[in-house]
């Protein structure tokens, strides 16, 4: 199946020179949605993933259907002061300032293999602190995966576990 038609261009959105790549009428295609979560998870199945986890918001909409196809446990990662346990915070540059992530302390157990995944990826930064996050807890990433890569952004060269991306822009 050929995803590109479910992907609608926005162009100068959220500001001009930009073209946002918008998923939304791919996740309105059920046979659509399930291709893209099974060629993300594809390059990993067979690699002993013990359990997903993902950055919000989009990146859930993945990471459960992902988790639930591998038959193992989903980990939101979610902004800070999202998460109502103890946290492990994980802060990263942004274009005009700075953003944290969280996850809880008892997330990942040491060992652990784990698949991260993300909608898109842009400049890796967001990305780069859900890694660090994990390593901090003594898990394994095993992967990462992406349904959509903006290439020209070289957000890859700044994540050094194994990355698949579905799409390449």
């Amino acid at each position: 199946m050929n995803l590109i038609p479910f992907i609608r261009n926005i162009p100068d959105f959220p500001k001009p020179g930009i073209i946002f790549r918008d998923i939304t009428p791919m996740l309105a295609n059920a046979a659509a949605l399930d291709f893209a979560v099974e060629k993300m998870i594809e390059p990993f199945k067979g690699t002993n993933i013990q359990k997903v986890a993902a950055v919000e918001a989009r990146g859930f909409i993945f990471g459960t259907l992902a988790a639930n196809k591998l038959g193992v446990g989903f980990v939101p990662i979610r902004k800070k002061g999202k998460l109502p346990f103890k946290t492990d915070t994980e802060t990263y540059s942004l274009e005009y300032g700075e953003a944290s992530i969280e996850a809880h302390v008892d997330a990942f157990s040491e060992g652990e293999r784990i698949l991260l995944i993300d909608d898109i990826l842009a400049t890796g930064g967001t990305m780069a602190a859900a890694c660090r996050l994990v390593e901090r807890q003594k898990a394994i990433i095993a992967g990462i995966s992406f349904l959509c890569e903006l290439d020209f952004l070289e957000g890859k060269k700044i994540l050094l576990s194994p990355i698949y991306s579905v799409l390449h822009f």
